[in-house]
């Protein structure tokens, strides 16, 4: 059965992108506003909230990416008109996305060693623990969720991904204002509150989708009951794919989180507007993950087709759309600094004024870096739907720790330098990024990946 794959175009980009950047924004709203209503709780809490987050992401997330590579399986079967495959593909993804919980909560007592050594204060420390050990409980349904829409986003059908994560990010902001507060009936549980209203609203995107998945309308066209079971080739590809995918994922991050938990050593005013600017940046750069993603369903299925033209083009159309929304976003952050500042400033422990002097200069370095940051995220997302994961994971996780987290480490804690310099050091580092990444994509090695048969 042939599939219809759209040409590459800015519209048919569009079309894909964005639900996926509706999805991307609105993981970003939940973001914000459990940052925003821990600052009204307790700057201990907000303080807390932004390492435990980022570290448990970061042990969650290489699992995570392993299994959402399972989009380019997809995209690339539907561009070759074999949807059999594209249900056997989602299959083992959801496999292994169940096998993978376990190790998941393994990994428990790692991130607790890495909060206790991390030189924060007391009170802070006691917060980080708790957020850390409840989100961790979240690894389960993020790697379902990126195993089940992969089949959805790897046929370019956004649309339910979007509604879905709207969906749970109510659920999750509703949540956070009853337990995080004591409101109503639910007791004060402060971000203990966050984590636990985080874990439930994070099963609310896959569980729809995993009901659509086996409907009786998928079934009718991809099998996907009959064909839910173990396949050990293509379980073996996805391993052989995903994992390059998975480890330059958990790298990079664990070099990101290496950089936020130094931060904490320069000072309780740094860490706070560190934390806020952080935070304030996930509205520049989440739509961009959405458009990457978009980027690697079109160079999927264009590849799946033999449309190397097409697959460049969507790339490079992906990346001009994403410089277009990260240019305003960059805007807002130096027109107004304080509006975003004020939103994360409730709590008296540190004034207003002391904290916004350090966080004004900290969102110039974020608008500096926003397209660059852009870009690099668009085009790996476009080598992955290529399958080049194996470049993607060498060099960004080359770069993540042998310059950016070695770097940081000298600068904050060797030498002291502060704030300031640490980030300008980020800024030189994704300059870096960008530039590779350019380089690779303009080149043709990625053409001469082969990911799946083309026996049809």
């Amino acid at each position: 059965m042939a599939s219809k794959i759209p040409s590459a175009s800015y519209r048919q980009l569009l079309k894909i992108a964005i639900p996926l950047i509706v999805t991307s924004a609105s993981f970003t709203i939940q973001n914000f506003c459990d940052r925003m209503f821990l600052a009204w709780y307790s700057s201990a809490a907000l303080q807390a909230a932004v390492p435990a987050g980022v570290l448990a992401f970061t042990l969650i997330c290489g699992f995570m990416a392993m299994v959402a590579f399972a989009n380019t399986l997809v995209a690339q079967y539907y561009g070759t008109g074999d949807l059999h495959s594209c249900s056997r593909s989602v299959a083992q993804a959801v496999l292994l996305s169940i096998c993978t919980f376990p190790l998941i909560l393994l990994l428990i007592p790692v991130g607790l060693g890495l909060l206790n050594v991390s030189g924060h204060a007391p009170d802070v420390l006691f917060e980080e623990r708790r957020y850390f050990m409840i989100m961790m409980f979240s690894g389960l349904s993020i790697t379902l969720n990126a195993a089940i829409s992969s089949f959805f986003s790897g046929r370019g059908i956004t649309r339910i991904i979007m509604v879905t994560a709207i969906l749970s990010t109510l659920v999750n902001i509703i949540l956070n204002w009853l337990l995080i507060f004591g409101h109503g009936p639910f007791p004060e549980m402060g971000i203990a509150g966050a984590g636990i209203a985080s874990v439930i609203a994070t099963f609310v995107s896959p569980v729809i989708m995993l009901c659509l998945y086996f409907s009786k309308e998928a079934d009718r066209d991809y099998h996907t009951r009959r064909l839910f079971k173990f396949d050990a080739p293509l379980f073996r590809r996805l391993l052989r794919f995903g994992i390059p995918s998975g480890v330059h994922m958990v790298l990079d991050m664990a070099s990101f989180t290496v950089f936020v938990l130094l931060i904490g050593r320069l000072g309780e005013t740094a860490f706070v507007a560190a934390n806020i600017v952080l935070s304030v940046n996930h509205i520049s750069f989440m739509p961009s993950i959405g458009i990457g993603q978009a980027a690697a369903t079109l160079v999927g299925q264009h590849i799946g087709r033999g449309n190397y033209s097409g697959a460049s083009r969507s790339g490079w159309h992906a990346v001009q759309i994403g410089w277009i929304y990260t240019a305003f976003a960059a805007a807002t952050f130096l027109l107004f600094p304080e509006f975003y500042v004020e939103l994360f400033s409730r709590s008296d422990s540190i004034p207003f004024d002391e904290v916004f002097g350090v966080a004004r200069i900290l969102l110039i370095f974020a608008a500096a870096w926003g397209l660059m940051d852009s870009t690099t995220i668009i085009l790996a997302g476009a080598l992955r739907g290529a399958g080049d994961t194996h470049f993607v994971m060498w060099f960004m996780t080359s770069a993540a720790w042998f310059f950016f987290a070695l770097g940081e480490f000298v600068i904050i804690v060797l030498l002291n330098l502060g704030i300031y310099v640490a980030w300008g050091w980020m800024v030189f580092y994704i300059c870096i990024l960008c530039t590779g990444f350019i380089m690779r994509f303009r080149s043709t090695r990625w053409h001469n990946i082969q990911l799946i048969e083309h026996h049809l």
